[in-house]
């Protein structure tokens, strides 16, 4: 069983309450998280780049290469961080940036053989945030990113040209401690052990015949 599989509600599972939720809150827990100050989200269509591919898997494919599909492959990083505070907009500060999104881009050689290879994509930003006035608990700045591109062509060697469809979320972040209401500790459920049920029916026969009273031989 899981907290999802049990088929049963308890005070101590996650899910969706259905009852009267100040029912069941037993105390005030201190509670370690990142919390989100501020945050951006930029949707994308980034046309024609042209990507080198490293790590090519299997090596030495056969050219000409078809281009098959590109998706992200890791954690989006920054580089050339720089933030400027806004003279007029104290709280807020005009936050420049390079995202680097990881990707991964699938192809078929010229024997029909399926490969892959790694590289990145470079994204300049430009916005503007909310961003804390300094404190002993410092802030800072992450991006998630998310790529997909359906549209590529080979272009010479393991260089393609893609189109790509990029999503950043880019968020403002400190490490604070916070005070909320709580139901107590999580109970976790015993495991359901996957198996392919090949003993389906044999296990659930009674190990002795059921006795019928009265039954004639």
């Amino acid at each position: 069983m899981s907290f999802y599989t049990t088929g049963r509600s308890t005070g101590c599972t996650p899910g969706p309450i259905t009852s009267n939720p100040l029912n069941g809150i037993c105390e005030k827990a201190c509670i370690q998280v990142d919390k989100v100050l501020d945050s951006a989200m930029r949707q994308l269509q980034q046309a024609n780049e042209q990507v080198t591919l490293d790590n090519l898997t299997p090596a030495g494919p056969t050219t000409p290469l078809t281009f098959v599909s590109a998706t992200t492959n890791g954690d989006t990083t920054i580089e050339n961080l720089v933030v400027e505070r806004l003279a007029d907009r104290p709280n807020f500060a005009r936050v420049s940036f390079t995202a680097i999104v990881p990707i991964i881009v699938n192809y078929t050689d010229a024997n029909g053989v399926a490969g892959s290879g790694t590289t990145t994509l470079s994204i300049p930003n430009d916005i503007i945030l909310f961003i804390p006035q300094p404190s002993i608990v410092p802030y800072r700045i992450e991006v998630f990113g998310a790529m997909s591109s359906p549209m590529g062509t080979w272009i010479s060697d393991s260089t393609f040209q893609i189109s790509a469809c990029v999503t950043l979320i880019t968020r403002v972040l400190a490490k604070s401690e916070i005070l909320v209401p709580s139901y107590g500790y999580c109970t976790p459920p015993a495991a359901q052990e996957y198996t392919q049920e090949i003993c389906s029916g044999v296990f659930e026969l009674p190990i002795y015949p059921t006795a019928i009273q009265n039954q004639r031989i």
